[in-house]
């Protein structure tokens, strides 16, 4: 079986074990030419990467002030679903992080389970893409080192649309069939804006500091890959950016969180209204399409992190924001500037931020 290798990625060994193939660095593909293939249908995201750059000494700036405003929220959201998750599962614990948003969160609260609840855990981070599923090699993987289904909790760091919570329940559901398992197929978020997820710490759209870098909070790992040569026991593939280990935030970034949530309490979980912001996601959805003259939904992407990502490593039309004085988007409109993107303020919108990608139809 060619695809079963792991890692740990630039994190220690124990924190976390990526199953994921590795792949050489030289398999890119510029932006525009994926952002073409992938709307014309010739090719699927997941086929493809770009290569990443590093960020630049004054985003780094910006990503520091975001760890001293909002380190502390987050450290708090992870401790809440971490408290969670142990009242929810007996015995071990086995997280399993979506990657790579989900990594951090998952290297923290599976500290945070072991150190403050006393809980016998492990984390593996498996690969997930739109349309064609979680990992199951990975699965079957996770499985056969003796860990019992019912202690799987998927974890990933927010819901934009729900996209990946469905995709998710979708393909655990076949793989129970296929499998004889009965897997949890529920979602563990830091923030839940479409009321996807089955379980979360908060509906808000705040900063997530771990959002608005790629590999660099990640282990220095790429996003995944599903290449062409794959075959039914490789796990999904991804780049190590091993050159990048001089600017590499990825273990600090955990220690500092996990530092913060061990000397805090664990607060009462605040009422998450899940139905509300379902509505409230499919509302603006549906409204941003007519209004920006949108066909597919693909193509909107609502909240900070999702709007991140957008103009990280698609290509962008446009940048909508709440407000352009707001702290939690400064890195944005850094972004903005830097990618010469325009940007529209509308105080009515229900997120901090919302990306549009441009459509290969515009040119």
């Amino acid at each position: 079986m060619t695809g079963h290798t792991h890692f740990s990625g630039s994190y220690r060994a124990g924190e976390v074990d990526f199953l994921l193939r590795r792949l050489p660095q030289q398999d890119f593909v510029d932006v525009a030419e994926k952002e073409a293939l992938i709307q014309s249908g010739q090719r699927h995201y997941s086929q493809m990467l770009s290569p990443e750059s590093a960020p630049s000494e004054r985003y780094m700036r910006l990503f520091d002030a975001a760890c001293a405003a909002n380190n502390p929220r987050m450290a708090q959201d992870c401790l809440r679903l971490a408290d969670l998750i142990a009242g929810r599962r007996e015995g071990q614990v086995t997280i399993v992080s979506l990657a790579r948003a989900g990594t951090p969160v998952g290297v923290v609260v599976t500290r945070l389970l072991r150190e403050r609840f006393g809980r016998d855990a492990v984390h593996y981070c498996v690969s997930i893409v739109r349309d064609r599923g979680i990992d199951a090699a990975a699965l079957r993987h996770i499985l056969a080192q003796g860990h019992a289904p019912a202690s799987i909790v998927f974890v990933d760091g927010w819901t934009g649309k729900g996209v990946i919570a469905r995709e998710l329940a979708r393909s655990i559901d076949v793989f129970n069939v296929r499998h004889g398992t009965a897997i949890d197929p529920g979602l563990y978020v830091l923030s839940d804006l479409a009321g996807a997820a089955a379980c979360a710490a908060s509906c808000d759209d705040y900063l997530i500091p771990s959002s608005i870098l790629n590999s660099t909070v990640s282990g220095l790992v790429s996003r995944t890959v599903m290449l062409d040569d794959m075959d039914a026991d490789d796990f999904h593939g991804c780049v190590v950016y091993a050159a990048f280990a001089d600017i590499d935030r990825s273990q600090s970034f955990a220690d500092g969180l996990t530092a913060l949530a061990l000397a805090a309490d664990v607060r009462d979980a605040r009422a998450i209204d899940a139905h509300a912001a379902r509505e409230r996601s499919q509302t603006y959805i549906a409204g941003a399409m007519r209004r920006y003259g949108v066909a597919d939904v693909n193509l909107v992407k609502p909240g900070i992190g999702e709007a991140t990502r957008v103009l990280l490593r698609r290509v962008p039309r446009l940048l909508v924001l709440r407000s352009l004085d707001a702290p939690d988007v400064a890195h944005l409109a850094v972004l903005a500037d830097e990618k010469q993107v325009p940007v529209e303020i509308d105080p009515h919108l229900p997120y901090h931020a919302v990306s549009l990608i441009r459509s290969a139809a515009d040119g």
